[in-house]
């Protein structure tokens, strides 16, 4: 499977799909406008190894909410993930089995060589 999950009034997420581009055979899944499903997210867990390698510290909610003076369990990220879309790490991108979540310089890099090796 090839996906990106993105934000598309993301500014950051636009650019990232611009550099991976072309992007033949990908489906691309804004976040905002079409809401991710349970098994969305748990196949993106079943990937990355764990709720919080998804979870998006930055979100502005993160601090809103006062998430940033409890301890999070995985149960945690996962429900906060599924309640508002901020909180995933975006974009997320899926490559045959691969998964690259956020939009560090390294993750881009390595999702770009699984793209187009």
């Amino acid at each position: 499977m090839k996906k990106i999950y993105h934000l598309g009034t993301c500014s950051t997420c636009q650019r990232i799909i611009k550099e991976l581009e072309p992007l033949d055979g990908f489906i691309l899944q804004d976040i905002k406008t079409d809401a991710m499903t349970i098994e969305q997210v748990e196949e993106m867990k079943e990937l990355a190894g764990s709720y919080e390698a998804l979870f998006s510290r930055r979100a502005m909610l993160f601090r809103q909410r006062g998430l940033h003076e409890k301890k999070l369990s995985d149960t945690d990220y996962k429900d906060l993930i599924l309640d508002h879309y901020t909180f995933l790490k975006r974009p997320v991108i899926i490559v045959d089995g691969q998964i690259f979540a956020g939009n560090s310089k390294k993750v881009v890099e390595a999702a770009k060589v699984a793209i187009h090796p």
